[in-house]
């Protein structure tokens, strides 16, 4: 049998009552047996002896004894009815009173459990089409408006989390369905005039695309292992990762014309190196890619963080926060060779996020854009 949270609650406020009725019953009674004989007592002799005395106004003395037996008799007599009917009396009391209590038990037990009530319809109601359903619990501030509160709260973030998934499959979708519609239009062309030029041209693209889509496929699979956190950590120098990939990608930069200036101080602490290693990778293909011919790169390590700026094109400043989310560019896509996935960003917070730590962006006022990678003691660095 399945009992309510409003029966549990009625039943316990009941027998409070009933034990505090019963409680002051008795402590009333006792009260009473004590307070009581010795004033009866005193008022019945006072009484006897008066209405004695006028009797026989000649011989007093003589009804005295018996006078005082009547009295203690009557005084026992008294008390026993008096406490009987005042016991007689309490107890019904007390059982109307407990009726009427339990009653109002149950209803104040109802209001008081209204809003959970409206809090579990809620959440019986939710699917993927009705998260946008909010309790907005009118009520004075409380332990259960802040509940509804923070259940209005939660939805807030699985809303956004939801939504942000599904803009991430679709885009994701998109991104690759673009790559196997080029490939299928190459095929085609290359079919439709096999000429060995032709087929070389249509070899060249089809390798092209499936580059880029292997580089997307990679990029979905290091977000996806970012976000899952860090199954194992190790000390990792932080400065040894940015000389490396620095070295990876200077025939890049030097192909364009990019300076690099890295200022690095020692900075070891505790994280996966692989993860780490993609972080600065992709901040410095970032910083690449997104550059002008002749522009600069500046890497700054110290014991705060991680901090890389580029110069670039001007970036408004209400778009920056968004270069955070997946397949989000400054520019449209144009599908071009040396394109990069959209992820780029995205991976770097998330690689962040894994390490204890937090990546912001401010855009420059000449044009580009600073990174910076901040540790918190949460990342527990390792004295070098």
């Amino acid at each position: 049998m399945r009992i309510t949270a409003r029966a549990r609650l009625t039943a316990l406020y009941g027998g409070l009552i009933l034990l505090a009725g019963g409680g002051l019953i008795a402590l009333v009674h006792v009260l009473m047996r004590r307070a009581l004989a010795p004033s009866l007592s005193q008022a019945i002799t006072v009484t006897v002896s008066r209405e004695t005395a006028r009797a026989v106004p000649a011989r007093p003395a003589e009804y005295l004894p018996h006078q005082q037996d009547e009295a203690v008799r009557l005084a026992d007599a008294a008390e026993r009815t008096t406490l009987d009917q005042l016991l007689t009396v309490s107890l019904v009391a007390l059982a109307v009173f407990a009726l009427l209590s339990i009653a109002l038990a149950w209803w104040m037990a109802g209001r008081v459990l209204r809003p959970v009530h409206t809090i579990t319809a809620t959440a019986r109601r939710l699917s993927g089409e009705t998260l946008h359903e909010r309790i907005a619990l009118a009520a004075p501030p409380g332990e259960l408006k802040d509940l509804a509160d923070t259940f209005d709260a939660m939805l807030d973030r699985i809303s956004a989390l939801v939504a942000s998934q599904q803009r991430f499959v679709a885009n994701a979708a998109h991104e690759l369905r673009t790559p196997l519609a080029v490939q299928r239009a190459a095929l085609e062309i290359g079919l439709s005039d096999p000429t060995p030029e032709r087929v070389a041209e249509v070899r060249t693209r089809l390798l092209t695309v499936a580059d880029r889509s292997e580089r997307l496929i990679e990029g979905l699979l290091l977000l996806s292992a970012s976000d899952q956190g860090l199954d194992r950590t190790e000390p990792v120098d932080l400065a040894q990762v940015i000389v490396q990939a620095a070295a990876e990608q200077a025939p890049e930069r030097e192909s364009r014309s990019l300076r690099l200036d890295t200022r690095l101080e020692p900075f070891v602490l505790q994280g996966d190196p692989a993860l780490l290693s993609h972080l600065v990778r992709n901040l410095l293909e970032n910083a690449t890619r997104y550059n002008v011919p002749d522009g600069r790169i500046a890497v700054h390590l110290d014991e705060s963080g991680l901090t890389v700026t580029n110069t670039g094109p001007r970036i408004p400043p209400e778009t920056v926060p968004h270069l955070f989310e997946p397949f989000r560019r400054l520019n449209p896509r144009r599908h071009t060779r040396g394109e990069g996935t959209g992820l780029g960003l995205s991976i770097v917070t998330s690689i962040a996020k894994a390490h204890k730590a937090q990546a912001t962006a401010t855009p420059n006022p000449d044009g580009g854009l600073t990174v910076r990678v901040t540790f918190t003691r949460a990342a527990e660095r390792v004295s070098c």
